[in-house]
């Protein structure tokens, strides 16, 4: 279930909240579907059309040239300039549901921007005719600044990233390369706008690749309260608490060894690869005798793991981390080091979205990890106390962006790549509706 921050209460405009210089926990942005409290009884639905909500454009070309406060320059390569034209065609791209095989998945599917651009209802995503995936939906707020991409580092540059979902079988589906660039040049809704935005080259694996690379890079979130009083000095921006909650992270925690902070910025991040025992544990672990159900809210039922097992028809995928990369031994459950702006938002936690909260992070972390002959040297039992667990708690909520509402309300003005009846796709569609 997704963390609770706020009361359930209607939202106020978007627009509003982009203006606010700090984001109240009850304000932030929120999926539509909204399933907040679902594990209680009186669980009552505040569910809002996708069809309803609105949003307001922002320039995007801007703030990728000028980053939030707490981030530092954004690394451009010189074969792909930002530019305006370019982002709005990446931002097109991201939000198309076309661009899958079926016409039902789009990049934001999983990385759903209400949700901090990651998917805060399921541990792993769920992609083509529901078809399991074996790791959690990061983030891609800030991606630009990971040098290793995916949960094992396999990708290092944000152009060849988007190839790796448009073409997996259980993502986007679709059969090979050309058939995404067929498919992009047969909507209408496209013609000129590569053109536009790349000169001759227009539609190809390149130009798709550099299209939403661009919009990724625009998506900075930053200028949070912790910012402010960090590299802000404004001494008021975090309580007293929260500034205990930082010691504590730089201090006894032990955080910041992974999850660096400089003098002029921080991305919380070493852009390293660790392994702390959760996919040990899930690699070695056996499947439970019975596994607990959620029915309907507040109804609950423990049923036979053989039995789910035989309905799902879906044997559990083992993980091996960056090992799956290198058939380095010594790599076994390694996963790069997650960046920790926005964790607020992008709930659940670790590669497979085993941890639900933040408290259960920190308590995962005092106890060292788990146990495993490659556990990182880094990981040892911390012994912090409730007030110290507290503390680093809060601090992590200072995080958030002061920006995000922003980001979710250009999103919101998107288009979503609905098929159409002019589409040249649209009979296949409806055949394998019948």
């Amino acid at each position: 279930m997704t963390p609770r921050r706020g009361n359930g209460a209607a939202l106020p405009l978007l627009a509003a909240l982009a203006a606010a210089a700090v984001i109240a926990a009850d304000d932030l942005p929120r999926a539509g579907d909204d399933k907040e409290g679902y594990e209680s009884p009186s669980y009552e639905t505040n569910s809002r059309s996708l069809l309803t909500r609105k949003g307001k454009p922002t320039d995007l070309l801007a703030l990728s040239a000028n980053p939030p406060r707490g981030l530092p320059a954004v690394p451009v390569p010189g074969d792909n300039p930002q530019t305006r034209d370019g982002i709005a065609l990446g931002r097109r791209l991201f939000f198309d549901r076309r661009l899958s095989l079926n016409n039902t998945m789009s990049c934001a599917i999983c990385h759903v921007p209400e949700m901090g651009f990651a998917h805060n209802e399921l541990k792993t995503s769920v992609g083509f005719e529901g078809r399991s995936v074996k790791r959690n939906a990061p983030t891609l707020l800030n991606a630009v600044y990971k040098t290793k991409l995916f949960h094992d580092g396999r990708e290092i540059s944000l152009e060849n990233q988007v190839w790796s979902p448009l073409l997996a079988r259980n993502e986007m589906a679709n059969p090979s390369i050309g058939y995404v660039i067929e498919k992009i040049r047969a909507i209408d809704e496209y013609e000129g706008l590569f053109e536009k935005s790349f000169g001759r080259q227009g539609v190809s694996m390149e130009t798709i690749g550099k299209a939403i690379a661009q919009y990724q890079r625009a998506l900075l979130s930053a200028n949070s309260r912790f910012d402010r009083w960090y590299y802000g000095k404004e001494k008021d921006a975090l309580s007293e608490k929260e500034k205990r909650g930082f010691a504590v992270f730089t201090g006894k925690g032990a955080c910041v060894a992974c999850h660096l902070v400089g003098g002029e910025y921080a991305l919380f991040t070493d852009n390293e690869l660790h392994n702390t025992g959760i996919g040990f544990e899930a690699s070695m672990e056996k499947e439970p005798a019975a596994k607990k159900i959620q029915l309907a809210p507040g109804v609950f039922a423990d049923m036979d793991g053989g039995v789910l097992s035989k309905l799902a028809k879906v044997e559990k995928m083992n993980d091996l981390g960056r090992y799956e990369v290198t058939q380095d031994p010594g790599d076994r459950w390694k996963y790069v080091t997650p960046m920790l702006r926005n964790v607020e938002l992008t709930a659940p936690y670790m590669h497979d979205g085993s941890l639900s909260t933040l408290e259960e992070v920190i308590e995962f972390y005092d106890r060292g990890g788990i146990p495993n002959e490659l556990l990182s040297p880094l990981l040892r039992p911390l012994n912090l106390s409730a007030e110290e667990k507290g503390a680093l708690h809060a601090f992590l909520l200072s995080l958030t962006g002061g920006n995000y509402a922003e980001l979710v309300s250009d999103a919101f003005a998107a288009p979503i790549g609905e098929l159409r009846e002019n589409d040249p796709f649209w009979a296949n569609q409806r055949l394998n509706q019948k």
